[in-house]
């Protein structure tokens, strides 16, 4: 397995494991989003078969400010295509972000995770690697 930050230009490499997570995302639109939210500090990182350019997960972060937690990583998407789960892809991912979080001299890694049923497996994973519940997140459509 290898662990590596993509381009910008590379993102759709990442789409097929994307879109176990983000269902209602099309190719084109996934990299055109990819491509915004970069010029906002947005990145991925993923995790390639040794022999392959298939990526089988994938991690989407960013650095921000508030005044809640100061200056911190958040991790906007963390998705596994269905078939490679179990090999430790995303623990990977998680832990080179977090060792990107320290190379930027940030001490806080946040993110959120949904609350439904089939998330449990997830939620096992940011327990197993440090995560804890610090706060609910509310959401309101307008």
């Amino acid at each position: 397995m290898i662990i590596r930050e993509l381009t910008a230009d590379e993102s759709s490499l990442a789409f097929d494991a994307m879109r176990a997570l983000r269902t209602a995302l099309t190719r084109e639109e996934f990299v055109r989003r990819v491509r915004e939210q970069a010029r906002d500090g947005y990145r991925l990182v993923a995790a390639f078969d040794d022999a392959t350019t298939t990526v089988f997960a994938v991690a989407g972060f960013r650095f921000a400010d508030n005044l809640a937690w100061g200056r911190h990583c958040y991790i906007d998407d963390l998705s596994t295509v269905p078939a490679a789960r179990g090999r430790g892809a995303a623990s990977r991912l998680l832990a080179w972000i977090a060792d990107e979080a320290g190379r930027a001299g940030v001490t806080q890694v946040h993110l959120d995770s949904g609350v439904q049923a089939e998330r449990q497996d997830a939620h096992r994973l940011y327990f197993r690697t440090g995560f804890r519940i610090s706060s609910y997140h509310f959401s309101r459509v307008v």
